[in-house]
């Protein structure tokens, strides 16, 4: 896929960053969620982007640092602006749930870190997953049936009404017409309920329609449902028309686009918004986020610091602990997150942030204590569904295969997204029931086809499943559509793996090589590595980068970690 270009509005028709609100219905706003035939849930997870909600502003349209009441985390002083006049700031996987506010007991990173003596910083095309070839009409059927599975799940998110109290909590508008503390003491499907209603009476509120559209972006990031992310795109710009350059809209629409995979739009957007409101934690949360997923990660790192420094909390630490993950400094990023567990008060602030050292813990290949920190995660919220699917990781690795088939079966049942969806194939797979297997990266397709319908860019998500479980040549190309798009670690890693399951393996060498050059410890990375090299001759080095995969996680991947030793022991055999 060619890359997209955000100096001129798309072919769907969104406006650039740049430019003013479209044209809104705002009647049609208001009954979108009742149109749909579902209910909205909430949920807090790791994919995705957004934060948990809108921050109360004040009326001079800025909030001021101490409202946090919580200390910084790093130990350096506010970093230099860009001459946007706002910093970067960006992060991948994390999202924080909630906003740790006021009365949190957190303290500044800086401070632990004198006094725990911690070490300083560290240095497009459409493609898919196509099931195993079986008659057509079977086939047919069989993708038939996944993606009504898919529709249900989807469906079934909005209908299944789950008690969250902490977890679902919708930030405030700073508009006066819906009491703040309704807003507060909900969880999300009910405080969008009484957004609705309250903007069917009152539509020109511009800061309930803020609070809505940004509901509607952690509905469907939570839930794994794009089909709300229009209803968001229509709430937000119905706020911008109704009061132009309001910073809770500019920053709705960069988590936004940023959660659509637009990541250029999203920094210009959040640019946009910190202009209007230097301290918007949700701008400067999404700055992170964009400046991570385009691969600027000394832009992140100083972001990051600079977000610290104006609005420390819970969601700054978590894209602070990832920053230094990516750059090799684990022991940063533990400490981080630590620190940021110890500050946590809500029940999905505790989830969240557990489930986050968990999966620290896991990727460095500690299961226990992986399995230790999900527990926790868990016993605050136990339908915590990344606490779950990580869980699950873990438990496959310890070779508790039914529990971890068990825990995904669950997982997928409500969050139905590629990730998981591999996963839970992989291990079918290797209990050999090959068609309980192909029906889950027949899933991916649906899933796929939704998020594309949705705007939602699905590249990277499928280049790796459709490379190991499908269309090997479409993996190719939506990784380099995506390469094209941004240069990540991620990024690089998808591309070499694409070239490598086409016998491009010399051609996939640097881009192997560049996923592993920031010294981010990711053992799939490692394998990937491995195997390239392999493929391209280079058996000394192959060896070395398979052997250092299973010495960091020897259960990263059902079919990867197998095929590891199994190409090991070709090695050594030579």
């Amino acid at each position: 896929m060619s890359p997209r270009t955000n100096d001129s509005a798309s072919q769907d028709g969104r406006p650039r960053p740049d430019e003013g609100a479209p044209e809104a219905d705002g009647h049609e706003i208001v009954g979108a969620v009742a149109d749909s035939g579902a209910e909205p849930v909430s949920e807090s997870g790791t994919e995705p982007v957004a934060d948990s909600g809108v921050e109360p502003v004040s009326d001079s349209g800025t909030e001021p640092v101490a409202d946090s009441g919580v200390e910084p985390v790093s130990d350096s002083g506010v970093e230099p602006v860009s001459d946007s006049g706002t910093e970067p700031v960006s992060d991948s996987g994390t999202e924080p749930v909630a906003d740790s506010g006021a009365g949190s007991k957190s303290e500044s990173v800086s401070q632990s870190r004198s006094e725990s003596g911690a070490e300083a910083e560290s240095g497009a095309a459409s493609g898919g997953v196509v099931p195993v070839r079986e008659p057509i009409r079977g086939r047919l059927l069989r993708l038939t049936a996944c993606a009504a599975a898919l529709a249900v799940a989807f469906t079934g998110f909005a209908i299944a009404l789950g008690a969250r109290d902490d977890n679902g909590t919708v930030a405030l508008s700073s508009s006066p017409g819906l009491p703040a503390a309704q807003l507060a003491g909900g969880d999300l499907d009910t405080s969008v309920k009484a957004l609705q209603a309250h903007l069917k009476d009152q539509p020109r509120d511009f800061g309930s329609w803020s609070t809505l559209g940004l509901a509607y972006v952690e509905q469907a990031r939570t839930k794994g449902d794009p089909s709300r992310y229009p209803q968001a795109e229509k709430a937000l710009h119905q706020s911008l028309k109704l009061r132009p350059d309001n910073d809770p809209a500019l920053a709705g629409l960069a988590a936004l686009a940023a959660a659509r995979h637009e990541f250029e739009d999203a920094l210009r957007y959040a640019d946009r918004a910190l202009k209007e409101n230097p301290y918007s934690e949700r701008a400067l949360c999404s700055r992170i986020d964009a400046l991570v997923e385009l691969g600027r990660y000394d832009e992140a790192l100083k972001a990051a610091k600079l977000a610290d420094t104006r609005r420390p909390g819970i969601p700054v630490f978590t894209r602070y602990a990832y920053v230094h993950e990516l750059r090799g400094d684990v022991k940063t990023a533990r400490r981080v997150l630590r620190q940021a567990l110890d500050s946590a008060v809500t029940r999905g602030d505790i989830a969240y942030v557990a489930t986050q050292l968990g999966q620290l813990a896991w990727k460095q290949g500690d299961v226990k204590t992986a399995l230790d920190h999900y527990a926790r995660a868990l016993g605050a919220d136990d339908t915590y569904l990344p606490a779950l699917e990580g869980r699950a990781r873990a438990q496959a690795a310890s070779g508790d295969t039914t529990e971890a088939v068990r825990g995904l079966e669950q997982v997928v049942s409500a969050y139905p997204l590629p990730g998981p969806l591999v996963l839970l194939g992989e291990l079918y797979d290797a209990k050999g029931d090959k068609s309980a297997a192909r029906d889950q990266y027949a899933l991916v397709n649906a899933y796929t086809a939704i998020a594309r319908a949705n705007g939602v860019n699905a590249d990277l998500d499928t280049a790796l499943a459709a490379a190991d479980h499908g269309d090997r040549k479409a993996a190719l190309r939506a990784a380099e559509a995506e390469w094209k798009r941004r240069e990540t670690v991620h990024t690089a890693d998808a591309l070499a793996w694409a070239l490598h399951v086409n016998g491009r393996d010399k051609e996939a060498l640097p881009y192997a090589r560049r996923a592993t050059a920031p010294g981010y410890k990711d053992a799939t990375f490692l394998y990937h590595r491995g195997m390239v090299e392999y493929g391209a001759g280079e058996k000394k080095a192959a060896k070395a980068s398979l052997e250092a995969a299973l010495d960091l996680n020897p259960g990263f991947a059902p079919r990867g970690a197998a095929e590891a030793r199994t190409t090991l022991k070709a090695l050594e055999a030579k």
